[in-house]
């Protein structure tokens, strides 16, 4: 009663007019921050950072909350309509997003899109106010030794994803995690395989790749078919149906419950979570050959995952001042620089600022529906600008976006060959979607596992003696057995079934 009681002060804080108009300003800067690629939620809370000084610190923070969740719906936007993904969590929305954009079902995707993230937004904030003392109590347990095995389960997940050919998967993920290698040693801090190259001393960012996979191989392969207007890709469907909505439904459900779960976990990011759920529909589908060829629920497992997530990563900074991921860290500066700092003691010195905010997360997630559902039209015009014009302008959109990671023209070649890497893939019918998603999560996979070692000074019994990471590995295990039961029955069902047909009827004895 004293959290729900506690909200009602907080929504009257977040429902007066300055506090309105910051969660609207920050919707729509997040929106237009998500559509264009490269920017991301990061750079547009990084820039907006030094406005703190000026504003009152709960319509400061109000806004920067606002511009994290609204970029992770305009993001979906460009991914589904363009299949120009502008960060790691969206590339996941393209495998399915951006075939129902060329079957003419681009509004079913946006607005199946925008009502995933409205209800994992308000899942998770519902847990961040009912539960957040003992879930962040969970989350301390999570040391490297977990953080490792709930990794490595994400990425047995992965095999099989995007391809039909669980080998072509797993040589894919191999050869992203081989991309992740040079840089600087995450542990040791000592360069490897850089070559020489001060470019590479910092490895190379995903951004660019992801970009160079999805968005410039696409437009490379479209040139390619000599396409220059596709029927399927200039039509769109009138809207969300019924159908849709049924059919969408325990999707939604379970992005809820894993992204509000998985997000109160510091370091995991975005990516983890929506490809676990998309892995998860996948497996559970009864049609999982519908998926990379436009099934709505490979869109709204990973939307309302991605959603939930951004409003249960809150759970952590407000209970103990822990950052779970870039962003937040972004936000905690936004506490620091007002004087604040979040954890505990929070609650009872700023309860005023806390709730509000917290109460801010279901505004801004309703005015995030609100504003979307009537524009799906409007975005979905988009699909009529002849291509000609189109393509030069998501090229230069791509080349900015590289080019803003680090201020680097190292990184528009980055773009320029995954681009061309992407191209080469789609004409030989390769997976590229291991490739991206490896590169996003090797280096936390490889920071997790060194630390654990280090931990046990090189005793892997490490993983074992944790029961959290003990019951994440034997799952990992499970997934990777999974289709072993299968394949024996078909194998020992084959000989029946190919018989020869030695039992015909013998004539009756005379």
């Amino acid at each position: 009663m004293d959290a729900l009681s506690s909200l009602v002060d907080g929504f009257a804080v977040a429902l007066q007019p300055g506090n309105l108009l910051f969660a609207l300003i920050g919707c729509v800067l997040g929106m237009v921050v998500g559509v264009l690629p490269g920017i991301g939620p990061i750079a547009g809370i990084a820039i907006l950072l030094p406005l703190t000084f000026y504003l009152d610190p709960t319509g400061s923070i109000i806004m920067l909350a606002a511009i994290y969740y609204g970029a992770m719906y305009g993001g979906t936007i460009t991914t589904v309509l363009l299949n120009v993904p502008g960060e790691g969590s969206s590339a996941i929305t393209a495998i399915d997003g951006y075939k129902m954009a060329q079957q003419g079902r681009a509004a079913s995707a946006l607005g199946i899109a925008a009502i995933g993230s409205f209800v994992g937004g308000i899942a998770a904030t519902v847990l961040l106010v009912l539960a957040a003392p003992p879930l962040a109590e969970v989350a301390l347990d999570f040391g490297p030794p977990e953080l490792f095995a709930l990794l490595f389960l994400g990425l047995t997940l992965l095999v099989g994803l995007g391809s039909r050919s669980v080998w072509l998967s797993m040589l894919s993920g191999v050869l992203g995690l081989a991309f992740v290698v040079p840089g600087t040693d995450a542990v040791t801090g000592t360069p490897r395989l850089t070559f020489g190259s001060v470019e590479l001393l910092d490895g190379l960012d995903f951004v660019p790749i992801i970009m160079g996979l999805f968005g410039l191989s696409e437009i490379l392969y479209r040139a390619h078919q000599k396409r220059s207007d596709v029927g399927t890709t200039r039509s769109a469907s009138a809207g969300v149906s019924r159908r849709d909505l049924k059919e969408s439904a325990g999707a939604i459900a379970r992005g809820s419950a894993i992204g509000s779960a998985l997000g109160v976990v510091p370091g995991i990011g975005t990516t983890a979570p929506t490809l676990m759920s998309y892995a998860l529909e996948r497996r559970i589908s009864r049609t999982p050959e519908r998926f990379g060829r436009g099934a709505i629920q490979g869109v709204a497992g990973p939307e309302t995952t991605n959603n939930a997530y951004v409003s249960s990563s809150m759970i952590p900074l407000f209970t103990l001042g822990i950052p779970a991921s870039p962003t937040i860290a972004i936000l905690l500066g936004a506490f620091l620089i007002n004087g604040l700092t979040p954890g505990p003691a929070l609650f009872t010195e700023e309860p005023e600022l806390v709730w509000g905010v917290i109460a801010s997360l279901f505004v801004g997630n309703l005015i995030l529906l609100v504003l979307n559902l009537p524009l799906i039209r409007v975005w979905v015009l988009i699909l009529k600008i002849p291509e000609p014009i189109l393509f030069p302008l998501i090229m230069a959109f791509m080349v900015l976006g590289s080019y803003t990671v680090s201020r680097s023209i190292f990184d528009v070649w980055v773009l320029i060959a995954f681009g061309l890497l992407g191209y080469a893939a789609k004409l030989l019918d390769f997976p590229v979607v291991p490739i991206a998603l490896t590169i996003i999560l090797g280096p936390l996979l490889e920071k997790a596992l060194r630390q654990s070692l280090q931990m046990s000074g090189g005793d892997a019994d490490v993983f074992v003696r944790s029961p959290i990471a003990t019951v994440l590995l034997v799952a990992a295990g499970l997934v990777l057995l999974s289709p072993l039961p299968r394949r024996l029955y078909r194998l020992f069902r084959r000989p029946d079934h190919h018989r020869p047909d030695d039992r015909q009827p013998t004539a009756p004895p005379s």
